[in-house]
């Protein structure tokens, strides 16, 4: 189980390569800015894709990272 220390380090790397690090750096304030419900948010997130659906993308984008060299990275949403 990873410390609370290293679960912000590798969310950060995580948003800062998928957004970038100023987006990164604006989302953070929004979330802590406005309400936000996650368990809300997750729900409604992939609403309109099943389970398998998810599933499959969730498998081929971890397989093209690792062809890529990269299976240790943060993975983005499909």
């Amino acid at each position: 189980m990873m410390t609370d220390t290293e679960i912000r380090v590798k969310g950060i790397a995580a948003l800062s390569a998928t957004l970038g690090s100023v987006e990164a750096e604006r989302f953070i304030a929004l979330i802590l800015r406005e309400p936000f419900d996650y368990t809300r948010w997750q729900r409604n997130l992939f609403k309109d894709r099943s389970i398998a659906e998810l599933s499959k993308a969730a498998t081929q984008r971890r397989n093209e990272k690792a062809e890529q060299g990269g299976a240790g990275q943060p993975a983005t949403a499909p």
